[in-house]
């Protein structure tokens, strides 16, 4: 076993025992301090608390019982380990009960130390990751995102570690999912969120702008510009320049912008002179960015310079139930604003968002909560009140277009054929729908769930826990 470094805290009022037991320890540990009084160990744990306390009981001034009271009262992180020669039931009892580790009775081996302590530092560990895992996925909100999906918490993870760094992070993922909420992310978790952060949309810019736009222009360079005019670079410097849809910039911007990136410098449009800013560069796209380096519309160079960090933003039906957060927090906001009555949506209403695909992703949620909102009151959100085409059986349990080509007519019936509606009696529930085409979908793929999950467009994570949720109530 590798030595450890822990500090450990020796309470014994016995010198020679005190000896021997550092004796015992360090090859071990880099740092055994030794009191011998009860008040002395408070005195050591209030300057400073070690992870490892060794806490005889028979001390002069006071009973070894009141220290591990003091540690346990003030919850610190440290494991206790009692040593006494008089050792008991009840007092093991007592000890445990108000946290200590273990219990060691006198006389016991160098072994027994040692494994002791090592086992105390072993628990320790653990209950550190144990905590950083649950901080970590207990997280339903991180600066402007709503979610607690296993997906949601990889992103975050990811933005942890990114934030602090300079280096250019690529963003992708499908129209909605939040692109530019997880730029101000990185930015507001980094060194430079007191600095500012600059979007700019290059898709939303026609592209005799962009230049100007991105890199400033000085008076009388083209029609138009009647004054000096900064750019998003110059007043993004120090801090963080947001480029959304970085795949819609022309060809010879393109070129700049790469130079812009390897130098720090530019010349706005009409001038002469170099201008050098500090700043990091943040790029997204809904496209895939590599696709679109194959076939040309993308400078390889830049995509390799750019493409550094890669954050994927999942689509909104791969997060699992985050889709009920989020209309939750929606209809909450909306009700206030509107001066609504909505507190709760009906458990129908939450089963046809569940199962609802969202090509739209979180803004299309927001668009149908709005609607809902202003277009109805109550206390209870119905299926009813869902708009189109999420109100409407089919709508609730939409699937996206099959891969394989569809025929683009919706339902995949040819043009001009008559489409009859079904009895009542042919209405299957929802639920039992979707359990049938998941259940068809496992079988068509060998009992393979992650491969199923990935021809019906869902993570294996929903599957999985459908399928618990069926088996719990007898419907599978």
């Amino acid at each position: 076993m590798p030595a450890l470094s822990t500090p450990i805290l020796l309470v014994e009022d016995t010198p020679s025992l005190a000896r021997v037991y550092a004796e015992f320890l360090k090859k071990d540990c880099s740092a055994v301090t030794t009191v011998e009084t009860g008040a002395a160990a408070l005195e050591q744990l209030a300057d400073g608390v070690p992870r490892i306390v060794l806490l005889d009981l028979q001390l002069p001034d006071m009973h070894g019982m009141e220290v591990l009271k003091r540690i346990s009262a003030q919850a610190l992180p440290c494991a206790v380990i009692i040593i006494t020669a008089h050792g008991s039931v009840g007092v093991a009892v007592e000890a445990m009960r108000y946290g200590a580790y273990d219990f060691l009775v006198k006389p016991f081996s160098a072994e027994r130390l040692t494994v002791t302590v090592r086992n105390a530092m072993e628990r320790l560990r653990l209950a550190q990751l144990v905590d950083s895992f649950e901080k970590d996925l207990g997280r339903s909100r991180y600066h402007g995102f709503l979610g607690s999906s296993l997906a949601m918490q990889a992103v975050y993870r990811i933005i942890d570690s990114a934030a602090s760094s300079r280096a250019t992070v690529f963003i992708t993922g499908e129209s909605g999912t939040g692109k530019e909420v997880c730029a101000e992310a990185i930015h507001r978790q980094s060194p430079r969120a007191d600095r500012p952060f600059i979007a700019i949309n290059c898709g939303a810019i026609p592209k005799d702008l962009m230049e100007s736009e991105i890199f400033g222009h000085m008076k009388g360079s083209f029609t138009g510009a009647v004054a000096d005019r900064e750019g998003a670079a110059a007043r993004a410097n120090g801090g963080t320049l947001f480029l959304d849809e970085i795949c819609e910039l022309a060809p010879d911007l393109q070129t700049k912008l790469l130079r812009f990136i390897q130098t720090g410098t530019f010349t706005p449009v009409g001038g002469s002179r170099l201008e050098k800013v500090d700043l990091r560069i943040i790029c997204a796209t809904n496209r895939d960015p590599l696709r679109e380096v194959e076939e040309g519309r993308f400078r390889e160079d830049l995509y390799y310079r750019l493409h550094v960090i890669p954050i994927h933003l999942p689509p909104l039906r791969e997060r699992e139930d985050d889709v009920l957060e989020i209309c939750r927090q929606f209809l909450a906001d909306y009700t206030r604003e509107e001066g609504k009555g909505f507190v709760r949506f009906s458990p129908a209403a939450e089963q046809a968002l569940r199962t609802y695909h969202w090509p739209g992703n979180v803004r299309q949620v927001q668009n149908v909560v709005r609607n809902i909102v202003v277009l109805h009151d109550g206390d209870t959100v119905t299926p009813a009140m869902l708009p189109a085409p999420l109100g409407t059986p089919a709508g609730a349990a939409a699937a996206p277009p099959a891969a394989n080509g569809g025929n683009g007519h919706g339902g995949g019936h040819a043009p001009g054929s008559t489409v009859h509606a079904p009895s009542p009696k042919a209405v299957k529930p929802l639920w039992e729908v979707e359990r049938d085409a998941i259940e068809e979908a496992i079988a068509a793929c060998d009992g393979n769930i992650p491969r199923a999950a990935a021809l019906l467009e869902i993570s294996a994570s929903t599957i999985y826990r459908k399928r618990l949720a069926w088996q719990a109530e007898g419907k599978l």
